[in-house]
């Protein structure tokens, strides 16, 4: 995984060249340098410069987080500020969360970081996580260990075995992409956990893999959805995604409502 700041700038070019499955040929190539030179960056006998460094960057598909990365081993500043969620700077940007998951009642809606944990969610969350025990509820409350875990909501979901493979998808594209070794633990942790191998096929043709989750008013139907910043000015903001369910039949609809209006 790459993830110290203190590794060397070549060591962590090196590593996301070969996470990019890339030789140094072909990067070079991309980033329109030489591969003599990209090989000196790579071995510490060369320094890049700032242009330089963003631009092998931006061939690698280095996530922001990680470029900051990049840049501070190479004795530069980072490109975006890295500030937390509850900084007063980010008070609008926390607003406007608060505005789109309230927006989506009845429907269950919830913000989430880079690491699954929940930042905020709304009204019709809330329904779903009586019985839970305490400690899975605790902050920071990770929701895929919520809802894989044989505590948690796992023993609820009808379609366990085909949600735990769509989780487990979205997190190795995470992984791929990011290369951080702590959602690397979380799937280990969850692929740990019972629930099933999917055996394939489902009502949507495989364009989507619903949650549906088992009630004593019957069997309510979900499809997800997810929402970023198109265009975040900080690192935290940059990974912080909306997460909503909506209804997959009109049945699951009128549930909520009635479960809103109760």
């Amino acid at each position: 995984m790459i993830e110290s700041a203190a590794t060397s700038v070549g060591a962590q070019l090196k590593a996301w060249r070969a996470r990019r499955r890339l030789s140094q040929l072909d990067l070079a190539l991309e980033a329109e340098i030489s591969s003599r030179h990209l090989s000196f960056v790579e071995t510490g006998r060369s320094q890049p410069s700032r242009a330089m460094l963003l631009r092998l960057a931006d061939s690698l598909a280095v996530p922001a987080r990680e470029r900051n990365r990049l840049l501070v081993a190479a004795g530069y500043a980072p490109a975006q500020p890295e500030r937390s969620l509850d900084d007063p700077a980010l008070a609008t940007a926390r607003a406007a969360v608060e505005l789109v998951l309230k927006a989506h009642e009845p429907f269950p809606a919830l913000a989430v970081d880079r690491l699954w944990n929940l930042i905020s969610s709304n009204a019709g969350v809330a329904a779903f996580l009586a019985g839970i025990p305490a400690a899975l509820l605790a902050p920071p409350l990770n929701v895929l260990r919520l809802s894989l875990h044989p505590d948690g909501l796992a023993p609820r979901i009808a379609n366990l075995p085909e949600w735990r493979a769509h989780i487990f998808h979205r997190l190795e594209q995470q992984i791929d992409a990011s290369g951080d070794s702590r959602l690397a633990d979380l799937l280990a942790e969850l692929r740990a956990y019972p629930g099933g191998i999917a055996q394939g096929g489902d009502a949507f043709g495989g364009v989507a893999v619903p949650l549906v989750l088992r009630t004593s008013g019957g069997d309510l139907s979900f499809l997800s959805t997810t929402t970023v910043f198109g265009t975040p000015i900080d690192i935290s903001l940059s990974e912080l995604a909306i997460e909503t369910f909506l209804p997959a039949n009109p049945e699951t609809a009128r549930a909520l409502a009635d479960i809103a209006g109760g």
